[in-house]
């Protein structure tokens, strides 16, 4: 029996009312593992690195050795995530090794707490272990952008993932400042004790906010079961299938080379930001005031990212985030002031996550909804030997520049500037990347 226009209408809403849920729960985890993005990547670890487990060490050794951190995850992580992809595209599990490599991270966060003062090698092999559940669990998060989003509203998908990282990640960073800050508000008895307490929070926070994903994202699985040694084995063989089509795939080549040099410069920003201003004699306060404002300027501009995406187009609006990060970065190199601290992390707050969200759903547009898995494994790799890449230039231009005779107010603002060459490059490359030519590439794939 054919359907009355109410039973479509009905129908229609449900599907669009389902279409919602799965969106945000699946932007919910955003919010969830922001708080380590914040907290601890950003804000907390390196302070406390430097401050406390790295007692006693020159600036620029323990700059180096924060990038050595850095480096360590993302060159682990990049090396598996193309294979972990394909696995995960045979069975369908992306969300079991999302959840996989969050609880792996999550571990390892909250055991930051527990080590005492001056223990740097612990600390940074902990912290190396957060990063790889960090890092590895987005590979999973970004493929499942294809199952929970249309072609049509992927940038504001996208973007609401970002927006709601920036707010949530926010919103516990600033608690975690105040338990700093005002540590007899909350029974502790120093600002150590603050912040090895702050580490627990980011756990309990990343594992309780990804739940919604865990209930309600659902996958299609697109064949039977497979033994464990099957699907390790089907994987090998996908993944070396898709190396071989990205190398034929033109646009997609050129795109994910001009991510892998611009997105160096975004994350080498977020992961040694504070890291920089300690060098350069700025408070802690100073710092952490920064990063709030940058998570609370993001919120709104992430969304706006996603509308402005819609008027003049993808691509243009990644160009637009890539050239205020060009200013930032050579301004940057100067400042001199609090003042000046302040509104460049305004300015990054303003495009940071546009261009995270926005090359996310570009690229998204680019792959085959059936392999997005190991195409974003390729991408999350691209990303994370970016990383490997950007906080060693940061560390060896310090060390380096101080070797030969550089003050320790100069040698941080050579490694800054360094970064400018990676926006300059990625944003010429992205120029000559035709969206629509690369869906049409892998249309017979």
């Amino acid at each position: 029996m054919p359907l009355n226009m109410n039973e479509k209408a009905a129908g229609g809403a449900a599907l669009e009312q389902g279409f919602k849920k799965q969106v945000i729960a699946w932007a919910m985890y955003d919010w969830a593992n922001s708080a380590f993005a914040t907290t601890v990547m950003a804000g907390f670890f390196p302070i406390f690195f430097k401050q406390f487990w790295s007692f006693g060490t020159d600036t620029s050794l323990s700059t180096a050795r924060l990038g050595l951190a850095n480096s360590l995850a993302g060159m682990i992580v990049a090396i598996a995530a193309p294979f972990l992809g394909a696995i995960a595209d045979r069975s369908a599990s992306k969300k079991k090794f999302l959840f996989t490599f969050a609880s792996f991270g999550i571990a390892a966060t909250i055991s930051l707490s527990f080590l005492a003062k001056g223990h740097w090698v612990a600390a940074t092999m902990l912290y190396a272990f957060a990063l790889m559940g960090f890092s590895g669990g987005n590979v999973f998060y970004d493929s499942l952008l294809k199952t929970v989003s249309d072609e049509s509203r992927m940038d504001s998908v996208s973007t609401l993932g970002y927006a709601l990282g920036y707010l949530g990640g926010g919103l516990l960073f600033a608690v975690n400042v105040l338990m700093v800050l005002k540590p007899s508000l909350f029974n502790l008895g120093n600002a150590a004790g603050a912040v090895r307490l702050s580490f627990i929070t980011v756990g309990i926070w990343w594992a309780v906010f990804a739940i919604p994903l865990a209930m309600f994202v659902h996958e299609t699985r697109t064949g039977g079961k497979e033994r464990t040694s099957q699907m390790v084995a089907d994987g090998l063989g996908q993944m070396r299938r898709t190396f071989s089509e990205v190398r034929h795939l033109k646009v997609i080549s050129v795109f994910l080379l001009a991510y892998w040099l611009y997105i160096d410069g975004v994350d080498t920003i977020i992961v040694m930001a504070v890291d920089y201003g300690l060098s350069l004699g700025f408070r802690q306060e100073d710092l952490i005031t920064a990063l709030l404002l940058v998570q609370f300027v993001g919120f709104p501009c992430a969304i706006a990212f996603g509308r402005i995406a819609g008027r003049i187009g993808t691509r243009q609006s990644i160009l637009l985030g890539i050239g205020v990060y060009l200013f930032v970065t050579v301004w940057g190199a100067f400042i001199s002031s609090r003042l000046e601290f302040y509104i460049m992390a305004a300015l990054i707050g303003m495009v940071q996550g546009g261009v995270q969200a926005l090359s996310r759903s570009f690229y998204a547009k680019l792959i085959p909804k059936e392999k997005a898995a190991q195409y974003f494994g390729f991408y999350n790799m691209l990303g994370k030997f970016a990383t490997i890449i950007g906080p060693v230039l940061v560390g060896a231009t310090a060390v380096l520049s101080r070797s030969l005779g550089a003050s320790s107010q100069l040698a941080p603002r050579l490694s800054i500037a360094s970064i400018v060459l990676l926006f300059l490059s990625g944003g010429a490359l992205l120029l000559f990347v035709d969206e629509k030519k690369g869906a049409q590439e892998t249309t017979y794939l």
